[in-house]
């Protein structure tokens, strides 16, 4: 459990410091940013063709209204967090990557219904769009990580344990 809990913090700091730096924004966080923005954006128009994408702006433009999907809404520090985890828990490698790209998969979608909602909810009332905002869908995303990493490790096949030194079971001496 220590040596998870050690692993865990320095992926998460690794993670973290990586993302920050110039290029990881340049390369990674803005182009996932735009694509998010985009993808939430060609949802919405499937009911409401009144929506546009420009960058990481989605906007009204029939009432003006718009959201810039800034950092910390992108979905990043979430699945990072998700990452860390899963990377560092004791599994096979083969169980690590499914558990990453479904955590990812998972986390991003419930990530595309927040930016929907907002959206909706700051033409409607700005005030329950900043409590949603602040508040409410921080913590679905946040508890929809800690779900989506302990579906995964329930998932995991069980592990033998070694019995160590000492007389072969009942059932081995028994059967010799």
């Amino acid at each position: 459990m220590i040596r998870f809990f050690v692993l865990f913090l320095l992926l998460l700091a690794l993670l973290f410091g990586l993302e920050l730096t110039p290029w990881a924004q340049r390369w990674f966080v803005e182009p996932w940013t735009t694509a998010l923005a985009r993808i939430s954006t060609s949802l919405v128009t499937l009911f409401d063709s009144g929506v546009q994408a420009t960058g990481k702006v989605i906007a009204s433009t029939s009432n003006g209204f718009a959201v810039s999907i800034e950092a910390g809404c992108n979905g990043i520090e979430a699945t990072i967090v998700l990452l860390a985890a899963i990377l560092a828990f004791p599994a096979p490698w083969k169980h690590k990557l499914v558990g990453v790209a479904a955590g990812i998969v998972a986390v991003q979608g419930l990530n595309v219904l927040r930016v929907i909602s907002l959206f909706y909810l700051g033409q409607w009332n700005r005030d329950v769009f900043e409590w949603a905002h602040l508040y409410v869908w921080q913590a679905l995303i946040m508890l929809d990580v800690l779900v989506v990493w302990l579906v995964w490790v329930r998932t995991l096949p069980p592990v033998e344990r070694d019995a160590g030194p000492g007389p072969p079971p009942a059932s081995a001496s028994a059967a010799a």
